[in-house]
């Protein structure tokens, strides 16, 4: 169980906090947290749902003798009723009420609830809500402390599969030093999952894999990989492309590298703060997603893109929970990069949604205040459907504008793209072909050479330097159908956001006034 959180909970519990709002999607493991806490203050753990009412059965050994005043299974119905049964109760408790965002609908409730207070307060009690996302009632808010629980981190899930392997009798790995090897692969490769979807994962790819084994440990990663899937907003990506892999962009490439080795204890020791993020600007197809996606190559992290938009489709979450599940999932994986393609969609979408300012406050807050590793890169074309409060320095550590390739970016993104199909760049007149292509877009660029390609292959022969200037001169730029939004985004960007292109700061430097 994550310590800060069980820390957290018990300070509170010993400082005489009476409500507390604990977020959770993961019941089972909040109740045994709570019910050690319990035990710890010498205090009875004590459930309510709305169907089975009061349960008692959860409770310390050494407590079993104090006498209760309130009867199994009493209180169902409504939180009304099971506050009245609480009351009944004189002795030191804990109480927990599950599913808690369902009912804090309910004026009665609300009122009897805050009645209670002083009474839960003298009688050394708390009442805890419990629910996946809790959004407390305006009489509430001054009154409950709001507590979030993580996700398994690393140590809980080592911990997790051990007890795991030591029930199945696993002798897949004799040797005591290769089994510690394993558990730990396999607790790694399980971090962003809960603790029930980790016993789950575990035990199938065990079963499959005949034992703890690197089979298994792989099992895990793909099972993990479907069971994210089910995570309305957030998906894994797997990308084998770095920034050398990037044509141009020098400006960004540098600026990624700096911040490179910036993410261990010797940055923090030298003063550094964790890198927070970028956010990039510019014209469509020009590198911006494909930045985001080598930088989590180049520096070795996991790649999750978030998609915003989806959280306000979602038919099996709300937009809450989607994000707060999301960011959960990052941080468990941290150091990790962050990907949010087209992030104006997201707030597009979001215009018909009531509860768009709260998610979309919080997640800004998150941006803001987050200390985890995790490494956000938002992409954006159209700068003018961005809230200013998302441009607000401290929410990205820096803005780039990612423009149309320079003549020289042209050369070596043909030259990428030539080299990636087997062909030899140095067998071609890059600089002419370049240009040739003016105006078009590293995506454009890339496209030119796979229909210069076809064009050799339909005729069963090699590509010659005349397929690909005949595919650069058939090409339509994006540039002549948005030549007006492309002027707009270079003029916003003046001043407000650094080039992403070295050249593009010597044309500024030599630019007449």
């Amino acid at each position: 169980m994550s310590a800060d959180c069980a820390e957290e909970l018990q300070l509170l519990i010993l400082s005489g906090w009476n409500l507390i709002a604990l977020e959770s999607s993961e019941e089972d493991r909040a109740l045994a947290l709570l019910h050690r806490l319990a035990q710890a203050t010498e205090r009875r753990c004590i459930t309510w749902t709305l169907a089975s009412g009061l349960n008692t059965g959860k409770i310390d050994s050494k407590l079993k003798d104090r006498k209760l005043k309130i009867a199994e299974g009493s209180g169902s119905g409504s939180l009304d009723e099971g506050l009245i049964g609480f009351s009944s109760c004189e002795k030191p408790a804990v109480f927990v009420v599950l599913d808690a965002h369902r009912l804090l609908d309910d004026p009665m409730a609300i009122r009897r609830l805050r009645d209670l207070l002083p009474q839960i307060t003298a009688r050394r009690q708390v009442v805890v809500l419990l629910g996946p996302v809790l959004h407390l009632p305006i009489e509430l808010l001054r009154e409950a402390a709001v507590v979030e629980l993580p996700l398994p981190n690393e140590g809980e899930l080592l911990s997790l599969f051990e007890r795991l392997a030591e029930k199945r009798g696993d002798t897949s790995s004799k040797d005591a030093e290769s089994r510690s090897h394993l558990l730990h692969a396999a607790a790694r490769s399980a971090l962003g999952l809960t603790g029930s979807e980790a016993m789950r994962v575990f035990r199938k790819a065990c079963a499959k894999s005949r034992g703890l084994n690197d089979d298994a440990v792989a099992e895990i990663v793909c099972e993990k990989r479907r069971a994210l899937g089910r995570t309305a907003a957030l998906s894994f990506h797997q990308f084998d492309a770095g920034l050398s892999d990037v044509g141009g962009l020098g400006e960004l490439k540098l600026w990624l590298r700096e911040r490179r080795r910036a993410f261990g204890s010797e940055a923090r020791a030298f003063g550094l703060p964790t890198p927070r993020g970028l956010l990039l600007l510019g014209v469509q197809g020009c590198g911006k997603s494909l930045c985001a996606k080598a930088v989590a190559r180049e520096w070795h992290f996991p790649l999750l893109r978030l998609d915003l938009a989806a959280t306000f489709s979602s038919e099996s979450q709300s937009p809450e929970q989607a994000i707060r599940e999301a960011v959960q999932v990052a941080e468990s994986l941290a150091p990790a990069v962050l990907w949010i393609d087209e992030i104006e969609k997201g707030f597009a979408a979001s215009e018909s949604d009531p509860s768009a300012s709260r998610v979309f406050g919080a997640f800004l807050t998150w941006l803001s205040e987050k200390d985890s590793p995790v490494f956000v890169v938002a992409t954006a074309n159209n700068v003018t459907a961005l809230p200013p409060e998302l441009l607000r320095r401290g929410r990205f550590d820096d803005l780039f504008f990612v423009d149309l390739p320079t003549e020289n970016e042209r050369a070596e993104i043909l030259s990428i793209h030539l080299r990636r199909r087997g062909r030899d760049p140095l067998q071609f007149e890059l600089a002419e072909l370049a240009a040739q292509a003016a105006r078009l877009s590293g995506a454009e660029l890339e496209q030119a050479v796979t229909a210069a390609l076809y064009a050799a292959f339909a005729e069963s022969r090699e590509l010659s330097e005349t397929d690909l200037e005949n595919a650069i001169h058939d090409t339509v730029p994006l540039y002549d159908t948005y030549e007006e939004h492309i002027k707009e985004l270079r003029d916003w960007s003046k001043g407000r956001a650094r080039p992403a292109s070295v050249d593009a700061k010597m044309v500024e430097l030599f630019a007449e006034p």
